[in-house]
């Protein structure tokens, strides 16, 4: 499923002919680079990897995956205090970049931890709880990657399709509960993560809350 994906958005982002997929095509490639310098690891310098490359695969996509979350988040709170509007053209692809790491690091997993036994793997997510707020995580996400592209928006509806997207906001905590019950001892990095979804979440909830607010001022300045 992804792999296809990723050969249909380079097809149609290469298509250099307007400012926009230039754009694009550079925030396509750069999302890239992650996954790109990972496999030249592998091939070429596998002294990149240190002395556990399945572990460093793993950890290293599963980073990444929240990093795009967070990243995708963003857009929304830079757009409206800076006027960045041109963010908006780059948040689904950032989106998508999330679930494709997600997808990967969740293969990672499968693959190097237990060898494609399902039964183990379904054990694992029962037993322990950082995994199983990950595989949570990943499958919330996959909605959410069905339903980005225009065609559904519109057999959604807009409203429908904004709620639903709405699960971001459960994705991004889930995501970071996941790394912060799989660290051990040294929680900084977790820690970082989740004091950047609090803030990103703060200004969700206060500029929501104002929202809500500025029709019931606008209709008590009316009536006076």
């Amino acid at each position: 499923m992804v792999i296809p994906w990723v050969g249909f958005e380079f097809n149609r982002l290469a298509r250099l002919a307007e400012p926009t997929s230039k754009a694009k095509f550079v925030e396509f490639a750069a999302a890239l680079l992650p996954l790109g310098q990972l496999a030249a690891g592998i091939a070429l310098f596998p002294e990149w990897l240190g002395a556990n490359p399945a572990e460093f695969i793993t950890r290293s996509t599963g980073d990444w995956t929240l990093r795009f979350l967070l990243i995708t988040l963003a857009v929304t709170p830079l757009r409206k205090v800076c006027g960045w509007n041109w963010l908006l053209r780059f948040r689904r692809m950032l989106g998508l970049f999330a679930f494709f790491y997600g997808v990967v690091h969740l293969s990672s997993y499968v693959a190097f931890d237990h060898v494609f036994d399902a039964g183990e793997i379904l054990r694992d997510i029962v037993k322990r709880p950082f995994i199983t707020a990950g595989f949570t995580t990943l499958l919330l996400m996959l909605p959410l990657a069905i339903t980005s592209t225009n065609a559904m928006v519109k057999r959604l509806g807009a409203r429908r399709w904004i709620a639903l997207h709405r699960l971001v906001y459960v994705i991004a905590p889930l995501g970071v509960l996941h790394f912060w019950w799989m660290v051990k001892r040294d929680v900084t990095e977790p820690a970082i993560y989740a004091a950047i979804l609090a803030v990103l979440l703060g200004y969700s909830v206060i500029a929501r809350f104002n929202g809500r607010r500025s029709p019931a001022l606008s209709s008590s300045s009316a009536a006076t």
